[in-house]
């Protein structure tokens, strides 16, 4: 059992590793990146609060992100006509450019564990989500 459990252990360090350190050549960090691919792909107004929903982080690490992207010139903060405290988050054309131009590669991983996994791929992410919300209500 406890050898399961360490070679278990070694699995996830190893995907964990292997996923996170491909080399991508992008000027914003990674965390970033997954940022500005939410607020270009997606249809509806991201604000921060649901970025941070999004990912399952706290909404400072958003805020640090969004600041970083701000000064860079990837975000805009567009104010809320309703509440003066809110905003939403706008892709600039530096930051739709970017992620048209990366977004494949960026996807590499999971295009090529789409590929050789077949039709166990949709068990594999169904598996990972699970043990995601396991971990998630551990942390809570």
């Amino acid at each position: 059992m406890e050898q399961e459990l360490i070679e278990g252990a070694e699995i996830v360090a190893l995907f964990c590793r292997l996923n996170v350190n491909r080399k991508i050549a992008l000027p914003i960090r990674s965390s970033e990146m997954g940022l500005l691919i939410l607020v270009v792909k997606t249809p509806t107004p991201i604000t921060p609060v649901s970025a941070a929903d999004f990912f399952k982080v706290k909404k400072p690490m958003i805020t640090t992100m969004v600041n970083a992207l701000v000064k860079r010139g990837y975000l805009e903060k567009v104010p809320s006509v309703t509440d003066k405290r809110s905003f939403t988050l706008k892709a600039t054309a530096k930051a739709v450019t970017l992620v048209d131009e990366t977004y494949v590669e960026y996807l590499k991983t999971m295009s090529l564990l789409q590929q050789e996994l077949g039709t166990n791929f949709q068990p594999f992410l169904a598996l990972l989500d699970q043990a995601n919300q396991i971990l998630l209500t551990e942390k809570d």
